[in-house]
């Protein structure tokens, strides 16, 4: 469709994706895109943050401008292509809660993890299998990926990446997923998590994922690999799924340990015991906790936590 197509053509389609604002010619914007596109490094803050495990998780946090061209091809150009629906993170319309209520009340629960999944995506993955060339210009296609990776990989933190990964694993979520139904199990996938559910050959499974990432260049990360049976606690992104969804027993009684505590002494009283001074962060976090309950399960006694904290929020 696009062989031999016109510089100016190119250009012409370029802009028609509407990615960068402002009083400029459209030569102007043009320019403007392929400047940011040849310094993409320069405009990339990267920083630490922990993990659970005790290791730390890069983040590449793009530059403002860089960022609203980003988000502009999220929303006019890579929402545009259907993710599998085995994926479950970055999806409009699904949650956190989608992922775990799939594996409910199951007899064994199988949790695999990708080994630095964004870092294993290429920028060729990025070019080959999300601009297309059936729907893409060549010069477009590059550009656009240039503007989406950072030093040849897909960077964590940049607002397209998230999408991007789940066009890249559609094809291993089809194939998975066509290989979990013929066995009767339950399959989703939250971005480099991966749960199954059922009564199932373990093995059997790990082997196939295994396989299939190999083919996309991927490696499992086998010291996550976790085997839970319904006689233990199974938790899926944070929520139990042995008999009904619930968030973990002991973030519940966290919660309720510190409303408890904020009745009874004062939030002042509790946030100088706990050498908290920024007041207005804390309420907000704690407000973030109940919601995920909530979201989980609609616990009448949570909801009045909700309505407290929000009171003591909009009295400061």
């Amino acid at each position: 469709m696009f062989d031999n197509i016109t510089k100016d053509k190119s250009n012409e389609f370029l802009l028609s994706l509407n990615l960068i604002d402002g009083n400029l010619s459209d030569k102007e914007k043009i320019k403007k895109l392929y400047i940011l596109s040849n310094n993409i490094e320069c405009n990339y803050k990267k920083y630490e943050i922990p993990k659970k495990d005790g290791s730390k998780r890069v983040i590449y946090e793009p530059s403002y401008f860089l960022k609203c061209i980003q988000k502009r091809i999220l929303n006019n150009v890579l929402e545009g292509f259907k993710v599998s629906k085995y994926a479950t993170a970055y999806v409009k319309g699904k949650s956190i809660k989608d992922n775990a209520l799939l594996h409910l009340g199951k007899k064994i629960l199988l949790k695999l993890d990708i080994k630095d999944f964004f870092n294993s995506i290429s920028f060729m993955d990025v070019y080959n299998r999300c601009f297309l060339e059936e729907y893409f210009p060549k010069s477009v296609r590059i550009l656009l990926t240039y503007l989406c990776t950072y030093n040849e990989f897909l960077p964590q933190g940049a607002p397209t990446s998230s999408y991007i990964s789940n066009l890249i694993m559609r094809n291993f979520d089809e194939k998975i997923g066509a290989f979990c139904g013929e066995n009767n199990i339950n399959y989703t996938r939250y971005s480099d998590d991966m749960t199954f559910s059922g009564d199932f050959d373990v093995k059997k499974v790990i082997y196939k994922v295994k396989d299939e990432l190999k083919k996309l260049g991927m490696q499992l990360n086998y010291d996550k690999i976790r085997v839970i049976y319904s006689n233990n606690s199974q938790t899926v992104t944070g929520i139990c799924v042995n008999e009904k969804a619930q968030v973990l027993r002991k973030k519940r009684k966290k919660i309720r340990q510190e409303v408890y505590y904020i009745k009874k002494y004062g939030i002042y009283s509790h946030l100088k015991k706990l050498n908290i001074k920024d007041k207005f962060s804390y309420l907000c976090n704690l407000f973030g906790k109940i919601n995920f309950v909530l979201m989980v399960n609609n616990d009448k006694e949570f909801i009045e936590y909700r309505k407290f904290i929000l009171k003591l929020l909009n009295n400061l």
